[in-house]
């Protein structure tokens, strides 16, 4: 073998060498990027459970106090009746 062909295969094995570097390179942001993406989902996710579990709570408190003032009316009815 001449060294002009080895330099040549020397060359290709560099060219392919980086191209599986570039091509892992380019799989590793694609994966980083994914899980950003999905990270950013789940908050979403979290911050709608959130305002939901706020707004049972609100619907909660409200219904209670409802309640309550149905209780609290009913009673003063029965203490006005002189029962």
């Amino acid at each position: 073998m001449t060294i002009e062909t080895l330099d040549g295969m020397a060359q290709v094995l560099n060219s392919m060498e980086n191209t599986v570097k570039l091509r892992n390179q380019a799989r590793a942001e694609r994966r980083a990027e994914e899980a950003a993406q999905a990270q950013k989902d789940f908050q979403k996710k979290l911050m709608l459970a959130a305002t939901t579990e706020t707004e049972l709570d609100s619907l909660a408190s409200r219904a209670k106090g409802s309640h309550d003032a149905v209780l609290r009316d009913q009673l003063m009815g029965l203490m006005m009746a002189g029962f």
